[in-house]
Order: structure tokens, then sequence, then C-alpha cells
């Protein structure tokens, strides 16, 4: 099941084409204290977005950028569907499901006023931090899926993606890269404190951690999981269907039809310690101080278990 959001592959192409005629700081905005990508964010969009009404069964997958939204928002809403196929399929509209950029801070200003006509259940992404979101979301409880990813290999993995993805300011070298991204004048902001912030928001009710590194381990576990906490009444031969389909290898082959030329950029390795290959002894204690600093012993640090992935 490849779901195709024309809606993403037109925007998403619209402007990679604008950012190549964009200079680095062109590229990037600052809006209350966090770094933002031009093209995508601006303040209007972000006034548009405090008005949106969230319902009680929308589903928000809240993950900063490369902790692997792209891939676990295809299980999710794949998750969705079957559900809906199987047991409303009067009410499943999946042309409406898929009609919008599925990530919440971007689009146009009426996006918001659109989405409140479409049925529900509905799907969305979000690479802001919980304290950004739209009040509505955790007023009405939107079931929040919290997706989490080692530090070190969301660094890695954002290094190689700017080198390739226009709207992104490109480094030359990863030490460049490491610099900016440690300091947060990365896309979306320091990711660092975008951890500690979901620290103050793990314990509600409405919010299911879960990690990047659990899913790839065992994806129908993970599928499982994440549909036990949406309520979707689905079976564990459903669970290992939409494992099969989630794939790295079967994603990236049809990515050019689900992504458009995105897709060449989006799918590289979708692995786990890539960041062996590219981190220095420095870069190493680097992050280790300001994971050591930050998280150590928190929720959230313990989710992203160091020792067992970060260390070198």
């Amino acid at each position: 099941m490849a779901h195709v959001r024309k809606k993403f592959i037109e925007i998403l192409e619209k402007v990679m084409k604008e950012a190549e005629q964009m200079t680095r700081e062109e590229l990037l905005i600052t809006h209350e204290g966090i770094v933002y990508p031009t093209v995508f964010c601006n303040p209007e969009q972000f006034k548009a977005l405090e008005a949106f009404q969230a319902r009680s069964d929308d589903v928000v997958l809240a993950g900063y950028c490369k902790c692997g939204t792209n891939w676990v928002g295809q299980i999710v809403t794949d998750l969705v569907i079957a559900s809906a196929k199987k047991h409303e399929p009067d009410k499943l509209n999946e042309k409406l499901l898929l009609a919008e950029f599925p990530y919440l801070e971007i689009g146009d200003t009426e996006k918001y006023k659109r989405m409140d006509t479409y049925p529900s259940r509905r799907v969305m992404f979000t690479h802001l931090r919980p304290d950004k979101f739209p009040p509505s979301i955790f007023k009405n409880k939107a079931k929040v899926l919290m997706l989490i990813r080692n530090p070190k290999d969301v660094a890695a993995s954002f290094f190689h993606f700017s080198r390739k993805f226009s709207p992104n300011p490109s480094y030359d070298t990863f030490e460049e890269f490491f610099r900016a991204f440690m300091i947060g004048k990365m896309p979306w902001g320091s990711y660092i404190e975008y951890l500690c912030t979901w620290n103050k928001y793990i314990d509600k009710e409405n919010i299911l951690p879960i990690t990047y590194e659990e899913i790839k381990e065992n994806p129908a576990l993970g599928a499982k999981k994440i549909s036990t906490f949406l309520e979707l009444n689905l079976n564990e031969e459903d669970f290992q269907e939409v494992a099969e389909r989630s794939t790295f290898k079967t994603m990236k082959e049809k990515s050019k039809t689900t992504h458009g030329e995105f897709g060449e950029v989006l799918f590289r390795k979708g692995g786990v310690s890539d960041w062996k290959t590219l981190f220095s002894e420095a870069n190493n204690k680097e992050m280790e101080t300001a994971f050591n600093e930050r998280l150590e012993g928190t929720k959230v640090g313990k989710l992203v278990n160091y020792d067992r992935y970060c260390k070198a």
C-alpha cells in the first residue's frame, strides 16, 4: 500500500527549486528563538496554527528532523487506513486523509480551515517542540506519538540530508555541521533542547513515547504498540503486513511514486550507528557532556539509551 500525498510532492518540489536560488543566510528564519527553514515556515503560518482545533481521535506524530517521521508516518498512516477498511469502511476517505502536506506547521494559512471539514481520523506529523504545539492538541487530548532517536544518528543523518536537500544549509564538513547542530542553528532548532522540552510532557495520558531504534529492531512489535495506543483493533497478521510494507528497501523502491524528487534525497541508509563513520573523539566527548548535563537521569534521557547507542 503506497500512500501518495500529491500536495506533499507538489510543495516539496516547488520549494527545493526555490531554495536553490537562495543564500545560506536566506534559508533560515528565527521565530520565538527557534530557527526554521524559510521556504516552509513563516510567522503568518505559526499565527494561523494557533487556532487549529485538534480532536481527541487525531493522531499527531511528533519527531525532530531525521528521527524517522517519514518512515514511522508511513506505518501510522497504514495502520489507520487498515483499521478503517476493516471496521468503518463507510467513513474512510483516503483522498482527504492524504490531501494536505502532512506536517502541521507547513502549508498555507487556510490549511487549518480546510482540515476542520475533514473526517476523522486525521493523521498529521510535526517537527515542532511540544511547547510550540497549538494549545488544542493537549487541551483536547489528541493522540500524540512522541518519536525520538539517539542524538548521534540524528546528527549524522541530518548532515547527509542537508547536503542534498536545498532548503537546508549545506556543510562541506561534518565538523562545520556539528558546530551548528550543537548550538541549535539548524532547521527546527536544537535537538538536545527538543528532547529536554519533552520531559515536561512525557507523562501526559495522551502521549506515547516510542523510539526509532525499537521500531527498527522489531517493526511488527512497533506497529502493535502504536495500534494499541490508538485503539485500532488490529491483529498480529495486520501488524506483520504493515511492517513488511514499511521496510526501508520497500519504501526506497517506491519513493519516486510516494515522494517525487524528494524520494531521491530522503532515503539513504535508514540504519542505526551510522554516526560512527563521522564522529571524532572530540565530537563524542562534546555530545556526551551535553547529554549528561541536560538529559542524564531524566525519563527522556533513559529512552534515548545513550550507553547502548551512543558510546564510542
